[in-house]
């Protein structure tokens, strides 16, 4: 037999390139945390509490809760602001939960 012909996982046979086996442990890695983030809730508050907001970190909408004394002096415009406000707000600590998620694990990845 010829030299170096059977040389097993090192020529291509599975298992053998240290490069491939690190991104498979990075994509079970990111999909581990993918998981986590849709379990992961934020919750924000505007209008002095009057409206809660519960987010997930893969920025799903779980609930809004608005405080019943606060529909007693409110009027629609004002609702809308409230609403929109704590929303948006949701958004962006569901957003900073998944890069503190995921950060690490996308800086190990080559550009």
């Amino acid at each position: 037999m010829a030299k170096g012909f059977n040389r097993g996982p090192a020529m291509g046979g599975g298992g053998g390139n240290p490069m491939m086996a690190q991104l498979q442990k990075m994509q079970a890695q990111m999909a581990l945390a993918q998981e986590h983030l849709k379990e992961e809730t934020v919750s924000v508050t505007a209008g002095g509490g009057a409206i809660k907001i519960t987010m997930t970190g893969d920025q799903k909408c779980k609930s809004i809760e608005i405080d019943p004394e606060f529909l007693k002096d409110a009027d629609a415009e004002m609702l809308n602001d409230m609403v929109l406000t704590a929303v948006n707000l949701a958004l962006d600590k569901s957003r900073e939960l998944q890069e503190k998620t995921m950060g690490p694990l996308a800086a190990g990845l080559p550009i």
